[in-house]
């Protein structure tokens, strides 16, 4: 008996021993081939979650026997990815959107009525709002106008924007609820009229200033009803803004179905006030789990405000930009270009700038005191210039300011440089080559395209591009950024070679634009970005590796799992 207890003791101590060293934690995943992307872009086998952090990650056999935790996920060698960040969207304007007359993918103008027809029906809102039509999709690619809108809605107002949200085309009931005539004018927009061949011609009144008379019985019978940019902005107090319940109905509608497709984070390119206090109050009440980089609209009231306020963050919201607009859109012409357009007759249109030198140049010094980023919409190479000279002019040389230019579109061969003097972060929406490509030769010749959606080209100035979808503009799934910026290829494989490969990024560079270089980009990489002890256990679990499958099966390819913070917040078998 003495024996038997001196030759088992020491195993019993060992086993205690060994059960004291078992660390818990409150999730592993093993079984799994994890993208880290670290500095070395290292791959593992599992890793151990506790309070939603990642506190280890590495081989198999090491996590197993070091740790033991509450719920085990075997991943069944599936590949794993730190979370996809949404580097440039509209959150609230997708959840929004949901509720609206979805135009997108309509093939002509007679399908937009068709649309708008059957939802009048089901919906009594006084009200009908759509937007996603594109006159570039159609057969007839030409601006649409209102004569059928009136005859079947005389006394109902309508606005419908067009796909890029830079374009809108209204009807005679909204025209006379907004007060706009022929006589109305604003600066850095149009509103079109009749006698205006809106496919190559267009006068978007560049130099005019806001001319609203305010008659009650004005004369609307020149007007198309085709808005340009600023004169968007006329009929924002008209339409009725969607209540607090309402907005947060949608936003909790719209993380679901970002969560299917593996975003965790979204940059919202423009908030205002009540927009960013409605998402802070919901995370705090734990009901928003997506996390959100709110950009703050740049206008003067939202300035004045936040610089006084200076920077907020929270485990799940930051607020430390602005978010500004240059210039328009490509496709609705709008984009300000130093040549004028060349499928403009006359050549002689070089589109607008929505907003002036001037306010720029008083403000970035501002935002560069009080610590904020600055981002700016820029599209047209006029606009990018602009914005570069501003941000040299502010920034001098080298830094760590991380300032934005949202889209850089269309860029002169003599600016590209101007990123790396100044470490200006390109952020960019790959679909949006894939979208454009059909027509972007057409609005600005052979040799200046070369120079648009040069996504290479902008990833060598500072070794760093931040992507996202610029969503409800393109659709939310990040497959379609990693695909078109890589393959550079539509959803149908044209064209066969692709578009422009040489500004094609890599199946690696395009994971970290859409992981780690956003969250850089968002001054976020020390908490998100990559897998890692000590950041957040953000991360998705796909049914195929988009490193290594063949290009025809990227887009095919769909979110098993999302984790934000180690908290399964979808899973496709649910």
């Amino acid at each position: 008996m003495r024996y038997l207890v001196k030759f088992l003791l020491p195993i019993f101590i060992l086993l205690l021993t060994n059960c004291s060293q078992t660390e818990q934690a409150d999730l592993i995943v093993h079984n799994a081939k994890i993208y880290t992307v670290n500095d070395l872009f290292d791959i593992a086998e599992a890793m151990v979650i506790k309070d939603g952090k990642i506190i280890a990650i590495g081989p198999e056999h090491e996590i197993l026997n070091k740790y033991a935790a509450r719920e085990v996920i075997d991943a069944k060698k599936q590949p794993i990815y730190p979370g996809f960040i949404d580097a440039h969207c509209h959150f609230i304007g997708y959840a929004l959107n949901l509720k609206k007359v979805d135009l997108v993918g309509t093939k002509s103008f007679d399908e937009v009525i068709e649309k708008v027809v059957d939802f009048a029906s089901k919906n009594d809102d006084e009200w009908i709002v759509g937007r996603g039509w594109d006159q570039n999709d159609w057969d007839i690619k030409e601006f649409p106008s209102r004569e059928k809108l009136d005859s079947l809605f005389p006394n109902r107002p309508i606005y419908l924007s067009r796909i890029d949200g830079h374009a809108a085309l209204v009807n005679g009931e909204a025209l006379k609820r907004a007060n706009v005539s022929y006589q109305t004018k604003i600066e850095g927009g149009a509103i079109l009229q009749y006698n205006i061949d809106s496919s190559n011609e267009i006068d978007l009144n560049e130099d005019s200033a806001l001319e609203n008379e305010g008659k009650s019985n004005q004369n609307i019978s020149s007007l198309s009803g085709i808005l340009i940019d600023n004169a968007m902005d006329l009929f924002s107090d008209v339409i009725p803004e969607a209540k607090a319940k309402e907005v947060e109905l949608a936003l909790l509608n719209a993380q679901e179905k970002l969560f299917a497709v593996g975003v965790t984070t979204v940059d919202d390119a423009g908030l205002k006030r009540f927009g960013i206090e409605l998402i802070d109050s919901l995370q705090q009440a734990d009901k928003l789990k997506m996390k959100v980089y709110a950009m703050i609209s740049g206008n003067e009231e939202m300035l004045e405000l936040y610089l006084e306020k200076g920077p907020y963050k929270t485990d799940k919201l930051n607020v430390c930009s602005f978010k500004f607009y240059a210039d328009g859109a490509l496709g609705s012409r709008g984009a300000c270009l130093i040549e004028p357009y060349s499928d403009v007759k006359g050549n002689d249109h070089h589109g607008l700038l929505t907003t002036e030198l001037d306010f720029f140049q008083k403000y970035a010094p501002l935002l560069y005191e009080k610590g904020f980023q600055m981002n700016v919409h820029c599209i047209g190479d006029s606009a990018n210039r602009m914005i570069l000279a501003v941000y040299g002019d502010v920034l001098k040389g080298v830094n760590d300011k991380r300032w934005r230019i949202e889209h850089a579109q269309v860029i002169h061969s003599d600016d590209f440089e101007k990123f790396k003097t100044y470490t200006i972060i390109p952020s960019i929406q790959s679909t949006h080559a894939t979208s454009d490509m059909y027509w972007a030769e057409d609005r600005l010749g052979s040799e200046r395209v070369k120079g648009a959606y040069a996504y290479k080209d902008l990833l060598n100035q500072n070794g760093i591009v931040a992507l996202g979808t610029d969503f409800p503009v393109e659709g939310i799934n990040p497959m379609n950024t990693f695909y078109s910026a890589v393959v550079r290829k539509d959803n149908k494989g044209y064209p066969e070679n692709g578009y422009q490969m040489e500004n094609a990024l890599s199946r690696k560079e395009a994971l970290k634009g859409m992981t780690i270089w956003a969250a850089i980009a968002n001054f976020e990489e020390n908490e998100k970005g990559s897998l890692e002890v000590g950041k957040a256990a953000d991360f998705v679990i796909l049914n195929n590796d988009i490193i290594e499958t063949n290009e025809e099966n990227i887009l095919k390819v769909k979110v098993v799992q999302t984790f934000i913070d180690g908290e399964n917040v979808f899973s496709l078998n649910k």
